[in-house]
Order: C-alpha cells, then structure tokens, then sequence
C-alpha cells in the first residue's frame, strides 16, 4: 500500500493539490480531488529528481 502526501505549500483549504507516493524505484504522482477515480502518473526516482530541479530554478 502506498502512502500519498501532500506538498507542504498546499494549503488546508484545499484547491489545487497534488498527492505523491514513493515506490522502490518509482514516484506515483495523483490529483488530489480525484482520489480513487482518476489517474496514477508514474515517473523513475531520477525523472522526478530532474523535475523538481527545474521546478525549483
């Protein structure tokens, strides 16, 4: 079973949230409103690590 958290920036009130996950060699990434429906992105620890590179620049 996966355990999914959000970002610390999200807020309490909800809204735009995206939920992560980590395998042993893969990251699950989810919308948070549609939790159990909607769709599971699965990107390698390193595709990940490169995103959040550039999401921080």
């Amino acid at each position: 079973m996966l355990h999914w958290f959000k970002s610390s920036y999200s807020g309490s009130d909800g809204g735009d949230c995206v939920e992560v996950a980590t395998g042993l060699d893969v990251v699950y990434v989810r919308d948070s409103k549609a939790v159990g429906n909607g769709p599971v992105l699965q990107v390698s620890r390193d595709e990940w690590g490169a995103f959040l590179a550039l999401a921080a620049e």
